[in-house]
């Protein structure tokens, strides 16, 4: 089994390949997105962020039968970017009116469409916020409608496993396991302190709109992040930071998997957020397996001049929590937390082997990209996964090669 920490989006492309090898994979993504359609659920309805959990269920749903993926294209539908056009092919839909019913058959609709509609009437019970139901997700919509029906994201996403028909031994688990909305904060060294994730990464200026995740898209930031943490919703700065506890089922996955994965994506907004909390680095340090980094093929808003042991360094100061609470920090070196990391052929990021080497990191490996119009240089799937099994492989070889200290010293007595 192998855990990742997931970065949602940047990681979807490698999902379908990942199937073909393994489905026992625990999935471990963040709740703190605040753009898009996610954000508007959030400043309607509060609650956390499912975006990246709704994207990741689907890519994990079943594909086999035609009603399969009648339920997949209809979980995974946007409406329309005008706002008219969008309410109204929403109600086409909750009405269960819409083409995109076709083929989904009648248990599965009425479960679908009942949720639907339950967050369709939480919407209109609150007549001070009128809902903008621009480029929305349905799958985001039947989430929340299931997250407020039973007070429960683990409920929720119980649900949406089953209807998208996810294999049992795959687990898309939240890293905190929480019906409220949580806000990420971020600290940079000259001591700014921005709030919410959107605004670390893609800020809008308060437009509401479709977010840009193109890499070249955004100002750069006026210094380099230190660390991010949590903040209360209504907070702005320091004082304002809280401790949420991570999900104890990511806990104890970590503590019996076979490879810890950090994937590509936004380093500081996606990835992170999922290791500054307290009982990760305690667990990741104590595994003896492998612990691969899945470097970025480009630069991003919030990684600008950033080397390969950059990279490094910020998800040590993450697990560690160097910069928060010194009663909160531990004291483990980066080869605790990373033994190997996979760079893709041609990427922008500096390969700095001699200051890895400095860290205790020796195994680092080149892989086949491809080219994506919108981030650049990313990992050609297939070589991807091939390069994560076979350092799984040569790990399980080693540790079998390895004497026995209960039988070295036995000699046979005849």
């Amino acid at each position: 089994r192998w855990t990742l920490f997931d970065s949602g989006t940047a990681f979807n492309g490698v999902v379908e390949e990942l199937k073909k090898v393994t489905t026992r994979v625990a999935h471990v993504l963040p709740v703190s997105d605040d753009g898009g359609s996610t954000a508007e659920i959030v400043r309607v309805l509060g609650g956390p962020a499912v975006g990246d959990i709704r994207s990741r269920c689907l890519r994990l749903s079943d594909e086999s039968t035609l009603e399969a993926l009648s339920v997949r294209r209809l979980l995974g539908h946007r409406l329309p970017l005008d706002p008219s056009e969008a309410k109204l092919e929403w109600y086409h839909i909750v009405e269960g009116e819409h083409s995109l019913w076709d083929g989904v058959s009648r248990p599965y609709r009425e479960t679908i469409r009942a949720f639907l509609v339950y967050f369709h009437n939480e919407i209109l019970r609150r007549p001070v916020e009128t809902f903008c139901f621009t480029n929305g997700s349905i799958g985001n919509f039947f989430f929340a409608g299931a997250r407020i029906f039973f007070q429960s994201l683990d409920a929720a996403i119980f649900l949406f496993s089953r209807v998208s028909q996810i294999p049992a031994e795959s687990l898309v688990l939240p890293v905190i396991s929480t019906n409220d909305r949580l806000t990420l904060g971020c600290e940079l060294w000259d001591g700014t302190i921005i709030r919410g994730q959107n605004e670390i990464s893609h800020p809008s200026n308060g437009r509401r709109e479709v977010v840009d995740k193109d890499c070249n898209s955004c100002s750069a930031l006026p210094s380099s992040i230190k660390r991010v943490f949590y903040m209360s919703s209504e907070g702005c700065n320091l004082l304002h930071e809280v401790f949420p506890e991570a999900n104890h089922t990511v806990l104890e996955q970590l503590s019996k998997v076979d490879c810890i994965v950090y994937a590509m994506g936004s380093l500081f907004t996606s990835v992170c957020p999922s290791l500054v909390l307290r009982g990760i680095g305690e667990t990741i340090a104590s595994r003896s397996i492998p612990k691969v980094l899945l470097l970025n093929g480009s630069h991003d808003r919030e990684t600008i001049g950033l080397s390969a042991s950059g990279f490094v360094t910020a998800i040590t100061d993450s697990l560690n929590r160097t910069y928060g609470d010194p009663d909160k920090s531990l004291k483990y070196h980066p080869k605790d937390y990373v033994n190997a990391i996979l760079v893709p052929e041609g990427g922008q990021i500096p390969l700095d082997v001699e200051n890895l080497a400095s860290k205790g990191i020796f195994h680092v490996l080149t892989v086949k990209s491809v080219h994506d119009t919108k981030v650049g240089v990313i990992f050609d799937p297939v070589s991807l996964i091939q390069a994560l099994t076979g350092l799984i492989s040569e790990h399980m070889d080693a540790r079998l090669a390895e004497p026995d200290p209960l039988t070295e010293n036995v000699t046979s007595v005849c």
